[in-house]
């Protein structure tokens, strides 16, 4: 597990660090633990559901920002739990390019153990940044 949750960041939020070898896998592991937060076992989501992503932003941090919210969404309107497959990030001119595979199904009571419901992806502490091993994300999630 290359993610890791800081309890003592907040009491009214969930706050973690993600990290990866390339963006890719830092996106991968980010949406992890953004589904981790919600559901106890990422292995109880099944892949019946894919959907295809695409998502353009100015900078990698709004990029990962948006990506996040996407997972957000899916699960408020359409009980969607969903995680990040293949992610491909391209630098572009003016700015990033994220394409992905959102995969899994969903919520079914019966099967899946929710802990709380995220409701939002916070700005504040919000941060991506290149470190000696990769990347390392800062995330906040309004719970």
């Amino acid at each position: 597990m290359t993610y890791q949750y800081l309890d003592d960041f907040s009491i009214a939020d969930v706050a973690f660090t993600a990290e990866g070898k390339s963006l890719e896998e830092l996106f991968q592991e980010a949406g992890d633990a953004t589904m981790n937060t919600m559901v106890e076992n990422l292995g109880e989501i099944r892949e019946n559901t894919k959907k295809r992503c695409t998502l353009f932003s100015r900078s990698i941090e709004m990029l990962l920002f948006d990506l996040l919210q996407e997972l957000i969404f899916y699960k408020d309107a359409e009980q969607l739990l969903l995680r990040v497959k293949n992610p491909t990030v391209e630098k572009t001119g003016e700015g990033f390019t994220l394409r992905c595979t959102l995969s899994g199904e969903r919520i079914d009571s019966e099967r899946h153990t929710l802990i709380v419901d995220v409701k939002a992806v916070t700005i504040s502490h919000f941060s991506v940044e290149e470190t000696a091993k990769g990347y390392r994300a800062t995330v906040v999630l309004d719970v």
